[in-house]
């Protein structure tokens, strides 16, 4: 097969013409649409009723019947021990709640099992198989006093006090979590002490964002600096967690230069902000981490939604005859191309969008608590049912994990921004070249030609690792692509030395995501070796690092975190 050659680059045949699909007439919207997509409980229902059809309830019918013969007479071979929830020892032990954890197990199966046929709709499956997790989660005998034996066993121990600290638990998540259980002691953890603690300082502040700058901690940095661009829907901070859990200080300890945005929370005030006012606000961030880290070019970072900004500012640079100052690119965990069905959509749904439609006529703002409703929504074993016990069946307060104390920490979305989202979603505008304009300038993403890093996630619930990898066929440039283990958050705060994690590595990305995972390598670690490996090449001479922060024209306004991160709404 013979390569052609695409902007300077060698481009796989066909990709080009894949990619470069002719702009939408003006009025008329791009070929690839998605407003056939809904996310309304009733749509939810309708996919999975999709599926409950005469050959699979007969099938699955008999296959509960004789599993459950088999319990009944002590022959079944399901194993609750798998199931986290059963781990007690009564579930192995005790014949009534040993046949009550395989009966529920085995409804289970039988339910998910109605989801095995064939669909040329991934969407629809996708909302099939959430709702199923609702129902097998709500099913749960462990989410019942009587079907616990570890509640049981602790209520008789305490002498009721654990039921008692557990009612207390669900009045107050009753009055300050709209009935939710809490997923975090919010006393746990504090951003500046506790959180965000690596050493820096803001030397460029706007209405909009607040620039940190980094201590360097090696002799010699690397010339080219790091300039990272998070979801303008989360704190910042999960790049800087907590020490040995931090990107930031990976990165510091690896000789980079680090510069990060930290977005101002925007109150009804600012809730006409859209995509393109923070994209000029990221050009006069650039602009002065470029001044502060003496390099006219910086290796620019995405994440999720910080990933979309981040394209549609490169694509204007570029359109400008900038491109050239951002050295690479990197969408870690982004979705740059909707075709692919992801329950990032679910900020389409109705629900969500009278929710915006209110809060733009009232506040001005989509408020960060719905939002972090709406997420919780999308994991209800691991977020809310899982908590359900340890709060009110046990009596625990809620634990103490720093990325839940992040996840808590929840921002506002403008709606002006939440508008521009939505046109995105809707149309796929990113992958249609001219599909969406910033600032006059027409996103191009095929004429961005940095060489590109992009990292997807097994288990992510939000952006699926597939949708993610179609970004590498969108990108003008070199593209590698990384799929890493875990879940969207926990792939991103993802430091080396967990012998659990695991990332894979392959060839030039083709076309298709299976055929590059045919061809991938899995290696024991974490992303972020293998972002090193690939960015150091890339990033210049190794000079002496200044031990000052920030020059003459950028002063360090504050200590890092920054101001920003503590503003609430």
């Amino acid at each position: 097969m013979v390569a052609k050659k695409t902007r300077g680059r060698t481009a796989m045949p066909g990709r080009a013409a894949e990619r470069r699909a002719p702009p939408a007439q003006a009025g008329e919207p791009p070929a690839v649409a998605n407003r056939a997509h809904h996310y309304e409980p009733r749509d939810f229902a309708a996919a999975l009723f999709h599926y409950v059809r005469p050959a699979a309830l007969r099938r699955e019918g008999e296959r509960l019947l004789r599993e459950g013969l088999r319990i009944l007479r002590g022959e079944s071979e399901l194993d609750p021990g798998r199931d986290r929830r059963f781990a007690d020892p009564a579930f192995r032990e005790h014949p009534f709640y040993r046949r009550l954890a395989q009966a529920y197990l085995a409804g289970s199966r039988a339910l998910e099992g109605l989801l095995a046929v064939d669909d040329e709709d991934p969407l629809r499956r996708e909302k099939a198989r959430l709702l199923v997790d609702h129902l097998t989660a709500l099913a749960a005998p462990t989410n019942t006093l009587l079907g616990n034996p570890a509640a049981l066993r602790r209520a008789w121990e305490t002498r009721g006090r654990s039921l008692l600290a557990g009612v207390v638990h669900l009045a107050q998540d009753l009055l300050r979590n709209r009935g939710f259980p809490s997923q975090v002691d919010p006393g746990a953890f504090q951003v500046g002490r506790d959180l965000a603690v690596t050493p820096g300082g803001v030397v460029y502040r706007s209405e909009f964002l607040e620039l940190i700058q980094y201590a360097p901690r090696t002799g010699t940095v690397h010339q080219v600096p790091v300039f990272i661009v998070p979801p303008q829907i989360n704190r910042f901070y999960f790049l800087d967690l907590a020490p040995g859990r931090s990107f930031v200080e990976f990165l510091l300890e690896q000789g980079f230069q680090v510069f990060v945005v930290s977005w101002k929370n925007p109150t009804p005030e600012q809730g006409h902000w859209r995509l393109e006012d923070y994209v000029t606000a990221l050009e006069r961030a650039l602009d002065a981490a470029s001044a502060v880290g003496r390099s006219p070019r910086l290796h620019g970072l995405g994440f999720c939604a910080g990933g979309i900004t981040l394209s549609a500012f490169a694509s204007w640079l570029g359109h400008r005859g900038e491109g050239e100052r951002l050295a690479s690119l990197t969408f870690a965990v982004t979705l740059l191309d909707f075709s692919y069905p992801a329950l990032i959509g679910i900020l389409k749904s109705d629900f969500l969008l009278g929710i915006s439609k209110a809060s733009s006529k009232t506040l001005g703002v989509l408020a960060g608590d719905d939002l972090a409703m709406v997420f919780t929504l999308l994991r209800p074993r691991d977020l809310i049912w899982d908590y359900w016990v340890n709060n009110y069946l046990m009596g625990n307060p809620p634990p103490a994990f720093d990325i839940l104390a992040w996840n808590r920490d929840s921002t506002n979305l403008p709606a002006g921004l939440h508008r521009d989202y939505l046109a995105i979603f809707d149309d796929n505008l990113l992958a249609h070249p001219g599909g969406f304009q910033v600032l006059g300038v027409p996103v191009d993403l095929g004429a961005l030609t940095q060489d590109a890093f992009v990292v997807g996630a097994v288990t992510d619930h939000l952006t699926p690792w597939k949708g993610c990898y179609r970004t590498t066929q969108l990108l003008g440039g070199r593209s590698t692509f990384v799929l890493s283990s875990a879940g969207h958050v926990a792939a991103l705060v993802n430091p080396p030395g967990n012998p659990k994690a695991w990332y894979m590595t392959g060839p030039p990305p083709p076309p298709d995501p299976d055929d590059w995972l045919a061809a991938a390598q899995r290696r024991p670690g974490s992303w972020w070796e293998a972002w090193v490996d690939w960015a150091a090449p890339r990033s210049g001479r190794r000079v002496r690092a200044r031990r000052t922060l920030g020059d003459r024209r950028h002063p360090v306004l504050a200590p890092a975190p920054g101001t920003y991160v503590f503003e609430r709404a």
